[in-house]
């Protein structure tokens, strides 16, 4: 049990790094800016910031782990991947 979580607070502490990280996503016409906010790995989610076309919304996404074991979520109508390890900050696994 103790093992458990002690292997929590080490994730938490490594996703801690990631805070305000932040990744640009191009759709075809301009570049949709994502930050994380938060990272809950107890309920398996993400919270993230959006600027889309001078729009900003603050939203949750479920957080996914790939056949590799990278954390990604999906966004938008077209389900895009996008993954942690894209963010500036560095790779988690």
């Amino acid at each position: 049990m103790q093992k458990q979580s002690q292997k929590k607070i080490e994730k938490s502490m490594e996703f801690k790094k990631y805070y305000l990280s932040e990744f640009q996503l191009h759709d075809g016409e301009v570049f949709i800016t994502f930050n994380i906010v938060a990272i809950n790995t107890d309920k398996n989610e993400i919270t993230v910031a959006i600027s889309n076309r001078g729009r900003i919304s603050v939203t949750t996404y479920d957080l996914l782990t790939d056949s590799n074991g990278s954390f990604y979520f999906e966004y938008g109508i077209n389900y895009e991947k996008i993954n942690i390890n894209d963010f500036e900050g560095g790779k988690v696994k």
